[in-house]
């Protein structure tokens, strides 16, 4: 009578997690231990995923304990890598546990690029494993019954937190056995199953009747309800619904006998037999209906047995009066059992693998913060330069400190002579040739990288357009124009950062020529230098003056304002603070982060100080500046002017010029060629990915195409099509009775192979056959000793009108003497014996009709032959 549900187990296809975790992980996370140890822990929970999916199972606690650890480390490692179509793509394939499939497709199955669907279906096979390990329990011991009740509502739970959240975790329709529907019902049968194990138990210990009937009661309850979810639905397997309907009865039934146990020690006798009474019909229904599934013998005779004493009883004893079933008191339902609600860790034994990766929550919020302290920083050294390149160009207009070192009026400056070394030193005018020169290189690599990447995607979404417009709502997968958004956005960004980069090429090289001239003569000897630049009248007089001390006094005051930024820039560049344990915390504490709040207060805390000294060096460059012009005007009134002179201070205001931008645009150039080269390790990645996403797309289209395939190999054929006139038409040529539906061609039974016709017997004989085929009386037939009947084909009964012939083997062919039908062609010598038709018989039929019935006429011996035709005897 225990006979208990189980469910099935899923299967999955293999899959390699650790390959696409290793490349998240490695361009993810600097390279280093840690970086090696996630990925071992990538191979490791690959190789879990083979010993939890990759095997049958055995109905055990190790088993069960296996895919637990698997479920609690996709539930650990769900937060930490992205997965998704578009980044994290793995591919996850799962057929119906309950699709046994067709001859030409196979059962049914869904493939989804979704970690939510892979927990769902692992979770799916905890609580089938779990109602199989309880099946297999031991029910006349405490330890087995505690066991199974333990295992079904642990199933019950599992399949309850399905229900709950299939929707939401696939984002799709899914297959029939993870339907809410579908589990929902699971989950009331293991919780029924379970408040059975709870009412054996109470029926070994021997407890009071009235407790024994409530959980009984309880128990049908759940299996009545279970039944009336699947009724109508084919969902579940067939050999379900009986046993639940059994399952109903029985326990409705033990809910009546326990119940009139305890009618009968209160001395309401008629209410003990009215109560058995309505046990033994339910009993006898399954008995009836559902013996093939659950046998009930030993109840229905304790029932019977019981329903005899009181019957007996109350007749010579107590003559109670035995009431209607509908005026019984009902019982009441006492349930023990509920769904153990899932709660990661589920399993005992679980260690993390990945304990000291950080969640993509923190990860991401860790990113917008550098993204953050890069512009702060960026923003500040940009002020710093930008300031400094100030205080160039105007000591350039100044022709400082050219002016106050030129005393001899024909030798080169000394700070000239010092830019001049240092151009030189640095390469020269060939250095920024070269510079410029690499700059188209380096744009056009990057361009057609990011032109392959698009055409990736151009190729794939055509590709699933065409498949979408020939199979339409059955193409049933995430379009690629929608899947592809994010990454056509970063393309275009991708474009708009070449098209800006392509113009400050352009501004760059407009400036290099501009200058060019110039930055050469710097490049020239000082020989050479000196004689370019034009001599003038010294300066003397106005060495050791007041003014040119002030001057050079201002110009050293900037000079250390100049070194000062160097320093602060360095410094800002080499700050550094780890934000994750900051994210960290208060994602423990919160359950989220609020990343901008967090990053404002630490960027403020951290580089507070170092904005203030940025602002302080601006504001004393200013005031440095504004002393400095103020001072050269005093010392251009003192200064005497000519032609020459002009024409010199001239020509070294230009040399400073050019030496500024000569720093300014091998800096410029030398960042354009990091640019190009970072840019192109960024569109690489990003080549990567769309290769990846293009790779997991053609994977799934190709799985799609073999499932459609499948489908449509298990829709049903066309309709069949009806026989031709020549086929349907009867002996006598009369036609079937007209019918609506169309006839069936006529098809061999399945399991039984035709059989060719029985070989017929050697005509036999006599000396005076020939003679007698001649000499025959007119109007007296002939004896047909000598021409046997055919034997009749194979299937063959009595003609009908309106049944088509057993085989559909062409035109009807005569297939008893006397048949008014076809005459036969004589057969030459070595003719087949076993094919179609009357082909045996030692002389022709005639050609002239007889009445059917009638044995045919002899016929004369063909022309030609001098002695009696003799008959064709086949080789034995």
């Amino acid at each position: 009578m225990t006979n208990f549900i189980s469910v099935q187990l899923k299967k999955a296809a293999e899959v390699d997690l650790a390959k696409p975790l290793c490349k998240f992980i490695q361009q993810s996370y600097p390279g280093g231990d840690a970086q090696a140890e996630h990925c071992r822990a990538a191979e490791e929970l690959s190789k879990l995923r083979k010993s939890a999916l990759g095997r049958p199972l055995d109905k055990h606690e190790s088993a069960l304990e296996t895919l637990l650890r698997y479920y609690d480390q996709l539930c650990s490692i769900e937060p930490k890598f992205p997965f998704s179509e578009n980044q994290v793509c793995v591919t996850f394939t799962w057929k119906d546990a309950f699709d046994k499939g067709s001859l030409f497709g196979g059962s049914a199955k869904l493939a989804l690029a979704s970690l939510g669907y892979e927990k769902t279906c692992v979770l799916f096979n905890c609580g089938a494993l779990a109602s199989q390990i309880a099946a297999e329990q031991n029910l006349d011991n405490d330890e087995g019954l505690k066991a199974a009740a333990k295992h079904y509502q642990f199933a019950s739970g599992a399949f309850q937190h399905i229900k709950d959240t299939v929707l939401s975790a696939l984002n799709r329709e899914p297959t029939v056995d993870i339907s809410p529907d579908t589990v929902g019902t699971l989950s009331l049968i293991m919780l029924a199953q379970a408040q059975e194990v709870f009412f054996l138990k109470a029926t070994r210990d021997k407890m009071k009747d009235g407790i024994i009937a409530k959980l009984a009661n309880q128990a049908a309850d759940y299996y009545g309800d279970a039944y009336k979810q699947c009724q109508y639905k084919d969902t579940l397997p067939k050999e379900v619904f009986p046993v639940l309907a059994a399952k109903h009865c029985i326990m409705q039934a033990n809910a009546e006998y326990h119940q009139s146990i305890l009618a009968k020690q209160q001395k309401k006798f008629g209410e003990e037999i009215g109560r058995l009474q309505h046990a033994a019909d339910l009993v006898k229904t399954v008995a009836s209906r559902y013996d093939e599934y659950i046998n009930v013998k030993d109840l229905v005779d304790k029932i019977n047995r019981a329903l005899t004493a009181a019957k007996k009883d109350n007749d010579f004893i107590y003559h109670d009066r035995v009431p209607d079933l509908k005026d019984l008191e009902s019982i009441g339902k006492a349930s023990l059992v509920k769904s153990t609600p899932v709660v990661v860790p589920l399993s005992q034994k679980f260690t993390d693998l990945f304990e000291k990766m950080v969640p993509l929550q923190v990860q991401q919020s860790v990113s917008v913060y550098n993204q953050r302290k890069a512009d702060l920083v960026n923003r500040l050294i940009a002020q710093m330069r930008e300031a400094t390149n100030l205080a160039n160009g105007v000591l350039a207009s100044l022709n400082l400190p050219a002016a106050i070192e030129d005393v001899s009026g024909d030798t080169v400056p000394q700070s000239i002579l010092t830019k001049s070394k240092s151009v030189i030193e640095q390469g020269g005018i060939q250095t920024v040739d070269q510079l410029i020169k690499d700059l188209p290189e380096l744009l056009q690599r990057n361009k057609e990288i990011l032109d392959e990447s698009l055409r990736l995607l151009d190729e794939e979404e055509a590709t699933d357009n065409d498949l979408r417009t020939k199979f339409k709502e059955r193409w049933q997968r995430t379009p690629s124009n929608e899947l592809y958004k994010p990454l056509r956005a970063e393309g275009a960004n991708y474009h708009n950062i070449l098209n800006k980069a392509v113009q400050a090429d352009g501004q760059v090289r407009e400036r290099y020529q501009s200058h060019r001239d110039t930055i050469a003569l710097l490049c020239k000897p000082e020989a050479e230098l000196n004689a370019a630049i034009p001599s003038a009248n010294p300066a003397k007089t106005l060495q050791g003056s007041e003014v040119v001390n002030v001057l050079r006094t201002l110009l050293v005051n900037l000079d250390e304002v100049k070194k000062e930024r160097e320093q602060l820039e360095n410094d800002l560049k080499s700050v550094n603070f780890d934000m994750t344990s900051k994210f960290l915390t208060a994602l423990a504490q919160d359950g989220a982060i609020n990343e901008e709040a967090i990053s404002v207060t630490e960027l403020d805390r951290i580089y507070g100080s170092y904005t203030q000294k940025v602002q302080e060096s601006l504001k004393k460059q200013e005031e440095l500046l504004k002393n400095i012009q103020n001072a050269h005007q005093d010392f251009s009134k003192m200064k005497q002017s000519n032609n020459e002179s002009n024409l010199r201070e001239e020509v070294l205001k230009n040399l400073a010029v050019a030496n500024d931008n000569f720093v300014e645009l091998v800096a410029n150039l030398k960042e354009g060629t990091k640019f190009y080269n970072e840019l192109t390790e960024i569109l690489l990645k990003f080549q990567n990915k769309c290769s990846d996403i293009v790779f997991a797309r053609k994977t799934e289209r190709d799985e799609l195409l073999k499932d459609l395939q499948q489908s449509i190999a298990r829709e049903p054929s066309a309709p069949s099509i009806p026989l031709p006139t020549y086929q349907t038409t009867s002996a006598g040529g009369s036609k079937p009775a007209a019918s609506s539906a169309p006839t069936p061609a006529p098809r061999t039974m399945v399991g039984t192979k035709p059989q060719p016709p029985a070989r017929p017997p050697p005509p036999v004989i006599s000396a005076a056959s020939g003679s007698s085929s001649t000499s025959a009386p007119s109007g007296t037939a002939p004896a047909p000793a000598a021409a046997p009947a055919a034997p009749p084909a194979p299937g063959a009964s009595a003609p009908a009108a309106s049944t088509a012939p057993s085989q559909a083997q062409g035109p009807p062919y005569p297939t008893y003497p006397g048949y008014p039908g076809y005459c036969q062609m004589p057969m030459p010598m070595g003719y087949n014996p076993y094919m179609y038709g009357q082909y045996n018989l030692p002389y022709a039929p005639s050609p002239v009709y007889q009445n059917p019935g009638q044995a045919p006429y002899p016929t004369p011996q063909q022309p030609g032959y001098l002695f009696p035709q003799q008959p064709y005897y086949p080789q034995q």
